[in-house]
């Protein structure tokens, strides 16, 4: 018998730290021929997704995917993500969270190329799925708006450098 992956638990347990201390979770996953988000919103082939209670309903972590319905532009869609796409959880007020090495996806299956995967929070906040990274960020403009809890992604995955998103930084 083969033996159960950690990184499911690891997303519950960040997601469920996130909610009880009044973060708004968010999950940043590699899209594939698996992964089922609204590819408008795909950016360098990762989409960031707001877990919060506000922006989702029905959400169910399981061990293979993550499933959940949200509204995008005002329009419910039900949103579907594979454990092992998932790059980072972390919470957006501060940026602490969870990052995770992906496996680079196959082409065939209608994967994102693996040089996009050089772009974003791929390159910056990758570890090996037995040692996930702990992140932590420093604001770089504290007055600076964040994304809203409606919209349900990160509008762009690569801050400004005068920006008031928090930086991702790797601690060992």
């Amino acid at each position: 018998m083969s033996e159960t992956s950690t990184k499911p638990y690891l997303l519950r347990a960040i997601y469920e730290w996130c909610t009880d201390n009044g973060y708004t979770p968010y999950l940043a996953a590699v899209v594939d021929g698996q992964t089922r988000v609204p590819r408008e919103f795909v950016k360098n082939g990762e989409i960031v997704l707001n877990l919060s209670f506000s922006a989702t309903s029905g959400l169910k972590m399981e061990n293979d995917f993550i499933h959940f319905n949200a509204r995008f532009g005002g329009v419910s869609r039900e949103i579907s993500v594979p454990v092992q796409n998932v790059v980072a959880i972390y919470a957006r007020e501060n940026g602490q969270g969870m990052a995770f090495e992906v496996a680079k996806p196959p082409s065939e299956n209608g994967g994102i190329a693996p040089e996009s995967l050089e772009n974003g929070m791929a390159n910056s906040t990758t570890a090996t799925p037995s040692s996930p990274a702990t992140l932590s960020a420093v604001p770089t403009h504290p007055e600076a708006s964040a994304p809203t809890a409606q919209n349900g992604f990160d509008d762009d995955p690569n801050p400004p450098k005068k920006g008031g998103r928090p930086t991702l930084t790797r601690i060992k």
